[in-house]
């Protein structure tokens, strides 16, 4: 489970090429160099090719995994403690801090021209349970199904640290049970002295420039400060795609919300179902 952190299966990834390390700007650099104090790097490991059944339709996908490197790093040096004391047993640890996003291609990346993307925040309640007090499960199956039908090709980048708009499982647990004594979604996480959207797209933006190549892409979204915090990233040439699904009963007030609090929703978008 996690040869990811032994040296002679980190070499070997690294001599087939599977295992890379880029910067903030999406530039590859020496996945064996020490990385310089603050540095803002990342190791991928991939692609691995992955297919996909969702709601009953199969995708081609090629998958990345990616997680800063300094992350890597602290898990290796525990990993080299828990050895000398023959602790594997506590081995379960060194997933507990480490946001290992995911990257999903479909098509040939140097062939895009205009790809269709998502960047998409993870949410275990939507996205595997099938939740619908928010529309995440359905955005990431219409997302797979657009990007799988767009000649154009794309990807989408699953942000694994970004649940509850980044505040963790375990605070939109508390938010929920917030929310169903009156407060809508941003209220919630300010009741439990937290921002009302703490995500960091940094690493996205990362990656975002490691496949484009600064080439232009449209962007699955609702949410215009997603855009704003990637062009503060140095990623520019986006074009806001409006990705609006599953819309129901159960989630139509915490809608009403995300558009009061600046999504690009209309009014007949919250009347679907």
């Amino acid at each position: 489970m996690f040869t990811y952190i032994d040296p002679s299966v980190r070499k070997r990834l690294i001599d087939q090429g599977k295992l890379i390390r880029i910067d903030s700007d999406g530039q590859l650099t020496n996945p064996d160099a020490a990385a310089e104090a603050g540095a803002h790097a990342i190791s991928i490991l991939g692609p691995i090719r992955l297919p996909l059944e969702r709601q009953g339709a199969n995708y081609a996908v090629d998958w990345y995994a990616s997680v800063r490197h300094t992350a890597l790093s602290k898990a290796q040096e525990l990993a080299d403690e828990l050895r000398e004391r023959q602790g594997q047993q506590s081995f379960a640890i060194l997933a507990d801090s480490m946001a290992v996003n995911s990257v999903l291609v479909m098509g040939d990346p140097d062939q895009w021209e205009n790809p269709l993307v998502r960047v998409h925040s993870s949410c275990l309640t939507g996205d595997v349970f099938g939740s619908c007090r928010c529309e995440c499960g359905p955005q990431l199956d219409a997302a797979l199904q657009q990007i799988a039908a767009d000649p154009a090709g794309g990807m989408i980048v699953y942000m694994s640290g970004h649940e509850g708009r980044g505040i963790g499982l375990w605070a939109k647990a508390a938010t929920y049970l917030l929310q169903d004594a009156g407060e809508d979604t941003y209220q919630a996480n300010q009741s439990l002295g937290l921002p009302e959207d703490s995500r960091d797209f940094g690493d996205a933006a990362s990656i975002l420039k490691f496949f484009m190549r600064g080439r232009p892409f449209r962007l699955l979204t609702n949410n215009p400060k997603k855009i704003d915090d990637l062009n503060a990233h140095g990623i520019e040439s986006i074009t806001r795609i409006k990705h609006v699904c599953g819309v129901s009963d159960a989630n139509r007030r915490y809608l009403q919300a995300k558009r009061d609090w600046g999504h690009k929703l209309d009014t007949e978008d919250l009347t679907r179902s």
